[in-house]
């Protein structure tokens, strides 16, 4: 099995030569399917339209993804089910020859209109979770390579409020200069003097809740949209993004 690095390695190298695209492309088929299958629940075929878009979603992926997105098999994860979400949507919305007021019989009095939103619902949010599911599961094995659970943020969350903005300032400053989310990246090691200098916070304050701003700081880089977001969402009424 490739490490991240040699998969990364392997897609840039495709970005610049069809040949190793395709390479690429035929040695993750059985991922390519894989996907396609957990969006259909039943086993994809060569025959499925879904299993094409699946493939193109994954040149895609090799196509647009960047280093700091977060691992590419992830990233390509989610942009398949983006692809597939969509060709789902315009399938229902293009069905031919059926009314979609129709009551679909006896048993059932509602339109086939209300059945299609509720299929629609289904998928978006099947697919939701399982991407908020991936993405959670993707971050915590990131954090877990710079020695930090869950449990460790949550026990070094600041309590005071005070405590708690002059961190939020230092990791705002931080997703505005993402050549320090590049660094840490880079060196596996929080840049506290550049925080420091740059956010105005004081060091020992940073020090002592270095796990809880290190995981903000891994939830700037790309590839945590989900998270990311529900974080504003969460945050937005103290004023305090993340």
């Amino acid at each position: 099995m490739q490490t991240e690095h040699q998969i990364v390695k392997a897609v840039y190298a495709a970005k610049e030569n069809s040949d190793k695209a395709d390479d690429l492309i035929r040695a993750y088929i059985p991922f390519i399917r894989s996907e396609a299958t957990k969006f259909m629940t039943r086993l994809c075929t060569d025959q499925d339209d879904e299993y094409s878009i699946a493939m193109m979603a994954f040149y895609e992926a090799i196509m647009g993804y960047e280093k700091g997105r977060g691992t590419f098999l992830s990233y390509a994860a989610m942009l398949i089910r983006s692809r597939l979400i969509d060709y789902s949507r315009k399938e229902a919305r293009h069905q031919d020859n059926i009314s979609l007021y129709e009551e679909n019989g006896a048993d059932d009095d509602r339109s086939l209109m209300d059945t299609l939103a509720d299929d629609r619902d289904y998928y978006e949010e099947s697919a939701q979770r399982e991407a908020t599911r991936q993405e959670i599961e993707e971050l915590s094995a990131v954090m877990a390579s710079f020695d930090v659970s869950f449990a460790d943020v949550a026990d070094n969350c600041p309590r005071q409020e005070r405590t708690l903005d002059a961190c939020a300032k230092a990791i705002r400053y931080a997703g505005e200069n993402k050549q320090l989310l590049n660094e840490l990246l880079r060196t596996r090691k929080l840049p506290l003097a550049q925080l420091v200098q740059g956010s105005g916070v004081e060091r020992k304050t940073l020090e002592r809740h270095r796990k809880y701003v290190l995981a903000m700081l891994l939830i700037q880089t790309n590839g945590y949209e989900i998270i990311r977001g529900h974080l504003y969402r969460v945050l937005k009424k103290g004023d305090r993004p993340v």
